[in-house]
């Protein structure tokens, strides 16, 4: 009888998970200190109406962003999905392609925002008057981001983010195992975007370049789902973001009269 070491697949799989995910810290990090840090904010659309080239650009940041600050929020549905999948020939290729939803979905989700950022972008060039009151853009995000915390779509996505076990039993059956993969990782990622959508935004607004507010930011989302006394965090969170955004919007003003 030969004797072999056993080898605990849980252990490894987290430690490739959580490698893949501080690569894409290390990777934001660089790009945001280099010169080209300005591609990965949304400074970089007055860029891009010169050339389209700068949009993937864009969005590969913003894709490094949803692995570095979203993907470590949902790591007990991919741990699950894995053990569920263990013994199937094909489970690194259905891994790949839950990821590959996941990731699918929050990436038309930077395309809208990048979008509408644009077209937001356009009427501050048009506006001498939104121009001169651009700082209320900050507050106004704050404000939409800690309002939306207390609505019941927060809730009802963050419940559907903090159950995977329910969350994998109603859309895998194992029948069309590829297909049910992919549609699991969409699934759960518009459910992750209904849930978180408007904290990333945040994130957005400020860029790459500040590293606490990303990782303050990816802390916060990561206990609201995944620790059991997380949904606690979500009214106090909300209450803290309307404060800021009244705060900016009643204190920021310049003592001086914009003209108009």
């Amino acid at each position: 009888m030969i004797l072999r070491p056993r080898v605990d697949s849980r252990r490894h799989f987290v430690i490739l998970f959580f490698a893949l995910v501080a690569m894409a810290w290390l990777a934001l990090v660089a790009w945001g200190q280099s010169p080209y840090g300005r591609y990965l904010t949304h400074q970089s659309l007055d860029d891009a109406r010169d050339s389209l080239l700068l949009i993937p650009a864009f969005l590969a940041g913003w894709l490094l962003m949803i692995v570095a600050m979203m993907l470590p929020t949902s790591l007990p549905l991919v741990n699950l999905f894995r053990r569920l999948t263990g013994r199937r020939g094909n489970q690194a290729l259905l891994l790949g392609l839950l990821l590959g939803g996941y990731t699918a979905a929050w990436l038309a989700f930077g395309v809208g925002v990048f979008g509408a950022d644009w077209l937001l972008h356009e009427v501050v060039h048009r506006s001498a008057w939104v121009e001169s009151h651009s700082w209320m853009l900050g507050g106004s995000a704050l404000l939409v981001a800690g309002v939306y915390q207390f609505t019941p779509l927060k809730y009802m996505c963050l419940d559907k983010c903090r159950s995977p076990f329910g969350f994998i039993n109603q859309h895998w059956h194992g029948k069309r195992p590829r297909l049910e993969s992919l549609t699991l990782g969409l699934h759960h990622g518009a459910f992750c975007i209904g849930c978180c959508w408007s904290l990333m935004l945040l994130m957005f607004a400020v860029g790459v370049g500040s590293l606490g507010w990303m990782l303050a930011l990816a802390l916060a989302m990561a206990v609201e789902k995944n620790m059991p006394w997380g949904k606690r965090l979500s009214l106090p969170l909300g209450a803290t973001l309307v404060a800021a955004g009244i705060a900016v919007l009643v204190l920021w003003p310049p003592r001086t009269p914009a003209p108009l």
